[in-house]
């Protein structure tokens, strides 16, 4: 599979051409090989993997698509597989490029033109944005893992506890029972707090009449899941039922609306409209839903200014929500994966509203 890959960049360069990779995802994504560290250069008829003694060995086993070589002098090393390949101009990843590092690829690689054009980033974009059969698969464990955690806490959510003793339950289990890490920093918020989309777990504790947000997910074999379910403590005044109604409508809608073909910015409209209409404007202020897989957020996005069209295969949340400033708010996610006529959810938590 990375060998197809590669490939693809590679019939894209020309002889004199060539392109190279220092960010984590897109090293794992062509190689195969999780790493925090290495850098990957690519020719027309040569790639290789440089990575230094700490990781070679389990580097040089991981890797079959490429030469590895270990790294002693990185940019001689770079500089010498250049010449010997007759390259005259040298790609970076534009969008994970530092400043101090394209000038320090500038004055090093004086002999090369050194280019800052995106091209390769939105190639690889475009590659990473539909997912195979493997990839879908580790997505899907993932998820598992998430369901499975979301049925673990609900059980244990009692008034008293504190933000962060839920979040901290929630990671716990779903690092014991498999996940290699967290997708990102576990969302856990309650009562006024959860008008906060991002919101940090806190120390305050869970009361009566709350509504606890739980934005949270797995990482399995270098991918991730992604899920938010919102419940209620105790009791759900009326209000509290109508805005989370509203959110579980527009999230719905919006499902339906997904197909290869379907264009991102109309899927969000769906759903930012029945909650505009339901008298929230202004009260749902984030996009709709983002890609994801080897990143958690990943190409294409279902924004207002997306006119990207969906693909089969590709893997979107989708994740409405309602947010009133200093009362509560209501968020819904599920990761779903785009097909010819339609969208499989890959997400089993129960949606309804809970009442805990």
């Amino acid at each position: 599979m990375q060998k197809d890959r590669l490939s693809v960049i590679q019939n894209i360069l020309t002889q004199n051409e060539a392109v190279i990779i220092t960010s984590d995802a897109n090293r794992f994504y062509l190689t195969g090989y999780q790493s925090d560290t290495g850098t990957l250069v690519i020719t027309k008829k040569l790639a290789k993997f440089f990575i230094d003694f700490r990781y070679f060995e389990k580097a040089k086993k991981a890797i079959s698509v490429c030469e590895t070589e270990m790294t002693v002098k990185l940019y001689s090393q770079i500089k010498e597989m250049l010449f010997k390949q007759n390259v005259k101009t040298v790609y970076l990843e534009a969008n994970h490029t530092s400043v101090n590092e394209f000038r320090a690829f500038k004055g090093y690689f004086t002999e090369f033109d050194i280019c800052d054009s995106d091209r390769f980033d939105a190639l690889l974009n475009q590659m990473r944005a539909v997912k195979s059969k493997e990839e879908q698969e580790n997505i899907i464990l993932a998820q598992k893992l998430t369901d499975d955690t979301f049925n673990y806490i609900i059980d244990r959510i009692k008034v008293g506890k504190t933000e962060k003793e839920i979040m901290l339950d929630m990671e716990f289990y779903i690092r014991k029972h498999g996940s290699e890490g967290v997708s990102f920093d576990f969302i856990v918020v309650s009562g006024k707090n959860s008008s906060l989309p991002h919101g940090v777990p806190t120390n305050k504790k869970i009361e009566n009449g709350d509504f606890v947000t739980m934005d949270f997910g797995a990482v399995v074999n270098g991918y991730h899941s992604d899920m938010t379910r919102t419940v209620a403590v105790g009791y759900a005044t009326d209000e509290m039922k109508q805005v989370y109604n509203t959110v579980l409508s527009a999230q719905l809608a919006a499902l339906r609306e997904i197909k290869a073909g379907a264009v991102c910015s109309d899927i969000d409209k769906v759903a930012r409209d029945i909650i505009e209409n339901a008298g929230y404007k202004n009260c749902f202020g984030h996009a709709l839903g983002h890609s994801l897989g080897i990143e958690i957020h990943e190409f294409p996005t279902l924004s207002p200014k997306s006119l990207s069209e969906l693909e089969t295969g590709n893997a979107v949340t989708v994740e409405p929500g309602i947010y009133i400033e200093d009362k509560f708010g209501v968020r819904i996610e599920d990761t779903v994966f785009v097909t010819d006529n339609g969208c499989f959810d890959i997400t089993k938590s129960k949606k309804e509203l809970i009442i805990i």
